[in-house]
Formats: structure tokens, sequence, C-alpha cells
């Protein structure tokens, strides 16, 4: 059973960083689309920045580019989030999810794509 388990959150201040990490545990397939979630408070959850494990491509929402990048360990079974230069609209919960298989540019943001969920990390950027 894969389970996903994010760390990481925290509060900072607008222009601060933060490193997310999901531990992924249970994979059954050699290659899967891991991608970072961001719920908003009264929101819906969008893909933010995604990565394909067996190739490395990776995949960034237009509002995060140049910011944040998205990493992989694939000997420890993590995926990383590091966020810089955050600011007050990046606030949110931040989720890890997987789909085995592959990234695909034109779904990769899209909740419905993926199977596995972690519980999520909240991250809180204040002015």
């Amino acid at each position: 059973q894969v389970q996903l388990q994010e760390s990481g959150g925290g509060s900072v201040q607008s222009g601060g960083s933060l490193k997310l990490s999901c531990a992924a545990s249970g994979f059954t397939y050699s290659k899967y689309c891991m991608v970072w979630f961001r719920q908003a408070p009264g929101k819906e959850r969008d893909g933010v920045a995604g990565i394909n494990t067996g190739s490395g491509r990776t995949y960034y929402y237009d509002s995060v580019k140049d910011r944040f990048t998205v990493s992989q360990d694939n000997n420890n079974n993590m995926v990383y989030l590091q966020m810089n230069n955050l600011k007050p609209e990046d606030s949110g919960m931040y989720y890890c999810a997987a789909a085995a298989g592959f990234c695909y540019s034109g779904s990769w943001r899209r909740e419905d794509a993926y199977t596995y969920w972690g519980q999520g990390t909240q991250v809180t950027v204040s002015s």
C-alpha cells in the first residue's frame, strides 16, 4: 500500500524559504508522477510543481517558476519542494500526491489524476 508523508511546513515571513519533504513507501511500480498540490482556505487544490520519477522531468505552475524547485532522491523514495522568495499567496496546505506512470503536460495539475495522497503540511507566509 502506497503511503505518502509530508513534512517541513511552517510559518515564515514574505521573502523567506521553506523546504518540504515527501516520504513515500509501498511503491510497486518503477515510475511515478509525483506532484505537490496547494490548497488555500476556501479554494480548490491545485498542482504547483511535479516530477516524473523515471526521467526527472519537472513541471511548474507559472506563479512559482523561478521560486520553487522540485527534486527527488530515488534511493530513499523522497520528493522535495524547495520554496524560495515566499509570498503570502503561497500560504496553504501543501499535499504530496502520486500516480503510477508519467506526468502529462495537459493534466499534471488536476487533482483527479492522482491516486495517492499525503495528509498535508501547512505553510503560512506573512507579509
